[in-house]
């Protein structure tokens, strides 16, 4: 996208009083995070100035690759011989920015984002929620002034007076952690007519790493590659060179279906549409320069008429001229997409319908190519339909024809209805305790996977354990999660599945409680080194059934992932000296990070409690840490945010703590020999060493 990120009035930084009515959340139940508002904007879009605060469209969840600047609605339809289309995002420099221009949709004030979740651990358990976690989101063109504010929304004068009912659904299964499906229930709530309707998304796909990026302004969207997958009706975008070897990965927006008047609108359905007198559906696919008056079709629609044109008449990107400029950055970079549906042929006063777009996201692989074209073939692609097969999979449900109807042998659950948004279940991720040491990480984990019931099998399928871990240095692919590795592997004796190696090995005989919970298995692993990062996994698999359908399924890889980092106990023994590793120090450590901020040595053998003073030789304070072994995730320096995940999914030793080799201040030190007191606030008892920094 062709265009500064202006510091404003983005997403959380407008007045006071547009902070009535604008309210959002984050879709993150699993290895994908999304961003979305009761404007029915989705993506934050100043990610890139601040990319520490909420994903944008971000995957695998804490990598920093992210996949969005914004997308949002748009709705067509002639009224009155009128060309009318409300949008909730369209081009614009900052993203959402109360009243602006292409931002019509609205929420009433009060009117929040809810939860709901269908896991029973959740806090949102809901016995009406579709997904692990659903978000609903009401909003309407129908106001000209944003509601709690007196700031008129610019050129907004004719609303179709469309009311939106938003559900996000999102699920953290290992086959499903990679997508959220947006169903929105749309109804006419004007006294006129629409006819000739066609819905779209819009989005500004920009995939980059903001964790490695260096460029602003229009240098962060000057990457792009971008195409359209005709058989999965799916808009694309990915990173062509901007941040390589970081940004492997893709981002898309798949249209999956519109339902209205008993009637399934989706190509796949067109023989059944036409033979009940509807038109064909079809679905558009368009891409323009950045806000651009450029000779169309890719000039940026500047009104409702050609906003409406370029929701019912689409490229497609048949031509392979067209395809090479997609795969261009230095002419391709500026684009945005609309992906569009249609036609419905009449939406009457006081009639809702149902569309649906899936957000998808999935690891490029590589291919050897360095440009757009050879980075983008279908080799490279195959991560991506699989993860459009499963959003589409799980859309239709026990519509396994695509026609929109019941027929014989699909009702899975036997209640006459045709039910969407159906997953087959792997067992529930089981419940686990890990255990940092000296040299050694632990696990623990319950059995509660052993009696999960699929819901379509009506079985108890359970099979067995993987246990993944990741290697030292890891950490800078920033995509632990992928880049983890089967280790180990339990599973039932007596079938031809895995290893038939039993559950006897890792049992313990007594079950164990830590703390409240009850485990019954357990598992060392030795030799580790201390100070490194390990993400540990552990996941339980089923069977499958063969006569269904249906493959071995394994639970979620992001519920129990934990970053671990060996070490020593903590210990007041007065003998045990404490130290600091590597010592002597030397600049750009193997460890350390990419920036003078993310470097680290380490203290060990300290107390639990306590207080760490580095001094230089002359006496002066370098640097006070204060040391809680019940309370420390490392949050306290900047390595720990960038390459370990989230605070809450990290697990320390007790007697090590990082220190970030900078000054109180944050600056830099110089090289040189420095001392340190160790205060243990227990016993009040003194210990003093010293440590060597080199260039």
């Amino acid at each position: 996208m062709v265009c500064c990120l202006v510091i404003g009035l983005l997403v959380g930084l407008k007045p006071v009083s547009a902070q009535v009515s604008f309210d959002n959340k984050v879709i993150d139940i699993g290895n994908i995070g999304i961003y979305v508002t009761n404007a029915l904007t989705i993506g934050r879009p100043d990610v890139r100035n601040s990319p520490s605060g909420d994903p944008s469209m971000e995957y695998p969840l804490n990598s920093g690759i992210e996949h969005l600047f914004e997308a949002g609605l748009w709705i067509g339809a002639i009224v009155d011989g009128q060309y009318l289309v409300s949008t909730s995002a369209k081009d614009a420099s900052s993203g959402y920015t109360t009243g602006q221009t292409g931002f019509e949709f609205s929420a009433e004030v009060g009117n929040t984002i809810q939860q709901r979740s269908s896991l029973t651990s959740s806090d949102f358990f809901n016995f009406d929620a579709v997904s692990h976690a659903d978000m609903l989101i009401d909003a309407s063109d129908k106001n000209v002034i944003v509601p709690g504010t007196a700031i008129a929304i610019s050129e907004h004068t004719d609303p179709l007076f469309a009311d939106i009912h938003l559900e996000t659904y999102a699920w953290n299964y290992s086959f499903a952690d990679y997508f959220a499906l947006l169903n929105y229930t749309i109804t006419n709530n004007s006294t006129s007519t629409w006819d000739s309707i066609w819905c779209g998304l819009w989005s500004d796909i920009v995939v980059r790493n903001v964790n490695v990026s260096t460029d602003f302004g229009s240098a962060f969207f000057s990457h792009g590659g971008y195409g359209y997958l005709d058989t999965m009706f799916t808009n694309y975008g990915f990173d062509v060179d901007g941040d390589p070897g970081f940004t492997n990965s893709y981002g898309a927006f798949q249209f999956l279906g519109i339902e209205w008047r008993d009637q399934f609108i989706h190509p796949s359905n067109n023989e059944n549409l036409i033979a009940a007198g509807y038109p064909a559906a079809d679905v558009n696919s368009n891409y323009w320069i950045f806000n651009s008056t450029a000779t169309p079709p890719y000039n940026a629609p500047a009104n409702d008429v050609e906003r409406y044109s370029k929701l019912n008449a689409g490229l497609n990107y048949i031509d392979p001229s067209i395809v090479d400029f997609l795969h261009d950055p230095s002419t391709s970079g500026g684009l945005t997409n609309l992906l569009s549906a249609g036609p419905i042929v009449s939406v009457a006063p006081g009639e809702s319908f149902n569309l649906v777009f899936a957000a998808v996201c999935a690891k490029q692989i590589e291919v050897g190519g360095v440009t757009g074209a050879e980075k983008d073939v279908a080799a490279a692609q195959v991560d991506l339909i699989n993860n459009l097969s499963w959003s589409k999979r799980t859309y239709l449900g026990e519509d396994q024809n695509e026609n929109g109807l019941l027929d014989i042998g699909e009702d899975l659950d036997d209640d006459n209805i045709l039910d969407r948004y159906i997953l087959p279940e792997p067992p529930a991720t089981p419940n686990i305790k890990v255990v940092a040491d000296n040299q050694s990480i632990t696990i623990y984990w319950d059995n509660k996977a052993e009696f999960s019931v699929d819901p379509i099998s009506k079985e108890i399928d359970f099979e067995g354990y993987r246990l993944y871990r990741t290697q030292t240095g890891d950490d800078f692919n920033l995509n632990m999660i992928n880049d983890a590795n089967l280790i180990a592997q339990w599973d039932l004796p007596g079938n031809n599945i895995g290893y038939n190696n039993g559950l006897g090995v890792i049992a313990l005989i007594t079950p164990e409680i830590i703390e409240t919970d009850t485990f019954y298995y357990k598992y060392t692993l030795d030799n580790v080194l201390n100070g490194w990062q390990y993400l540990i996994i552990l996941t339980a698999f089923d069977s499958g059934n063969e006569a269904l359908n249906i493959e071995s399924l394994e639970s979620s890889f992001t519920e129990n992932a934990v970053s671990v980092f060996p070490g020593t106990a903590a210990t007041s023994d007065a003998n045990t000296a404490i130290g600091v590793y590597p010592n002597p120090y030397r600049i750009n450590a193997a460890w350390d990070g990419s920036t003078s901020t993310t470097g680290k040595i380490i203290f060990y053998n300290l107390p639990a409690i306590c207080e760490i003073t580095i001094f230089t030789l002359g006496g002066d304070v370098v640097a006070r840490i204060e040391h809680n072994n019940e309370t420390y995730n490392g949050s306290d320096i900047a390595w720990f945010d960038t390459y370990a995940g989230s605070e809450e999914n990290r697990t320390f030793s007790g007697g090590e703590h990082a220190w970030d080799i900078l000054s109180e201040s944050k600056q830099t030190i110089t090289q040189g020999i420095y001392l340190y007191n160790v205060t243990d606030k227990a016993t009040g008892e003194v210990k003093q060493g010293r440590f060597v920094i080199l260039n």
